[in-house]
């Protein structure tokens, strides 16, 4: 699949936040096909060793926001069926620009949405001079299976 128009941004962004990125992209291999997540990724800073990401990029820069919305938010979903199967470590983070976030996100659907999914955000600027940053994300990384346990905030550099 061609790549989003903020994949280098966002790649950028994590490896300044101290992640190593392990897979670009992150292939699962399914018997009905071939699934590409954008990235793959490993905390490398003590707070998060060991942890692994998979991060999904959506742009949303279509004139129909809420239909792209629908896009991402079902290849999340399937997404995340196909980790839970071949890697069930990883968690799946949806990225997306600071103003969709704002403009977007806020409202109803999307919100009810990334409740009842318990879809994970990852918020970025694409705008800065700098080229990246990175917000706190929406809710705490856990490990594995134990949903409940959170291994704290990650350390978030402006």
């Amino acid at each position: 699949s061609a790549k989003d128009a903020y994949h280098d941004t966002v790649k950028a962004a994590l490896k300044k936040d101290g992640w190593v990125i392990t897979h670009d992209p992150l292939v699962l291999e399914l018997s009905s096909g071939r699934l590409e997540i954008d990235l793959g990724a490993e905390g490398s800073v003590a707070q998060r060793e060991g942890i692994q990401i998979a991060v999904e990029i959506k742009s949303f820069l279509t004139p129909s926001l809420t239909s792209e919305f629908h896009t991402a938010l079902g290849q999340f979903l399937n997404y995340r069926v196909a980790l839970r199967l071949k890697e069930p470590n990883r968690v799946l983070f949806l990225a997306v620009p600071v103003k969709v976030y704002r403009n977007f996100f806020a409202g109803e659907l999307a919100q009810l949405s990334v409740a009842e999914y318990n879809v994970k955000l990852l918020i970025f600027d694409p705008e800065l001079i700098q080229g990246y940053t990175l917000a706190p994300l929406s809710t705490p990384i856990t490990r594995g299976r134990d949903r409940d346990r959170s291994l704290g905030p990650p350390a978030w550099d402006s």
